[in-house]
């Protein structure tokens, strides 16, 4: 690969998650667990175990919390472009999650205001480096936390997709953080400069007005604003993706795998992140459905949000997703 050359880029925000082990509850652990958890950094970790060429580009405190940040996605094959700030007064998102077993509900708590995150600006991001990626993705949430934040993902948008990166955005809606309101005004001024989107069903309902069931969401979704692809993930019972192909509209669906619950915190986006890898390597959007669920199911069965993971494990993994 020529220097200053990546395959996908994600920007975006990592808070450090605070987490109780063993599904512990908040009022009576004594001790807890860290762990990098933001949605582009969890994609690119994805991405990056399957062999994808990944950087991610933020903005973070320069404290020790800031730097385990750095160092988590690093040691997983993850470059960094980090615009670092001195400030003492600079903050590091945390988010507050207890897993929990049935009947008890899963609780997730964020203190996020006012991150560093949401000052990036347009003139913090290495150009050069977005200008040659071959894939540019972003969450939802980051760009609507400010102007300069929602700006700064714009411009990124615009010039990869300007140099012909194909552009995705996942709708990582997070109750007691961001609404659906916020996230529906963010995607709707997006989505001029995107070509694929990602989205829970549920999800995809409540930010995007939308009713119907996944194929009718991504019919919809793809029509309405003019998407290369939409993938529409439907909890464990799998996931669906349109490829809006000249003169057709081709949808494929793949059922999710029966798997052991471990953590299902990072499910998601290790199915966008196994997706967007599969694109990577030039396969179609069936074969990179078809990664994306296997990898869905391996992240379910284990801790934290980061997906460790042999790419023939998911080879063999993938073997057994089945079409409904």
């Amino acid at each position: 690969m020529l220097a200053g050359m990546t395959e996908l880029i994600t920007f975006g925000e990592t808070p450090i998650r605070v987490s109780p082990p063993w599904a512990r509850q908040f009022e009576t652990a004594a001790e807890a667990e860290l762990h990098a958890d933001g949605t582009e950094s969890n994609v690119a970790v994805a991405a990056a175990c399957l062999g994808a060429d990944c950087t991610w580009i933020s903005k973070l405190p320069d404290t020790a919390p800031g730097r385990r940040i750095v160092r988590a996605l690093q040691q997983r094959g993850v470059e960094t472009e980090v615009g670092w700030v001195e400030d003492t007064g600079a903050r590091l998102g945390v988010v507050y999650h207890e897993d929990a077993a049935e009947p008890r509900s899963a609780g997730t708590w964020h203190d996020r205001d006012r991150t560093t995150a949401a000052t990036m600006a347009p003139g913090d991001v290495p150009m050069e480096l977005v200008q040659n990626a071959e894939i540019i993705f972003t969450g939802a949430t980051v760009p609507s936390l400010s102007d300069a934040a929602f700006e700064t993902a714009e411009a990124l948008h615009r010039a990869g997709g300007g140099a012909g990166a194909t552009t995705a955005l996942d709708l990582d809606l997070q109750p007691g953080h961001r609404d659906a309101d916020a996230l529906r005004d963010t995607v709707l001024r997006l989505t001029e400069h995107l070509d694929v989107l990602f989205a829970n069903e549920e999800t995809a309902r409540s930010v995007l007005n939308r009713t119907g069931k996944p194929r009718e969401l991504a019919n919809g979704i793809a029509a309405e604003h003019d998407l290369e692809m939409v993938v529409v993930t439907r909890s464990e019972i799998g996931a669906v993706v349109l490829h809006d192909k000249p003169g057709t509209n081709v949808i494929h669906e793949r059922k999710s795998l029966d798997t052991e619950v471990v953590d299902t915190t990072g499910q998601h986006e290790a199915l966008v992140g196994g997706f967007l890898q599969r694109l990577l390597s030039k396969g179609d959007a069936a074969e990179a459905l078809t990664c994306g669920v296997a990898m869905a199911a391996l992240a379910r069965t284990v801790p934290g949000p980061l997906l460790t993971v042999d790419p023939a494990q998911v080879d063999a993994v993938a073997e057994d997703v089945e079409t409904p």
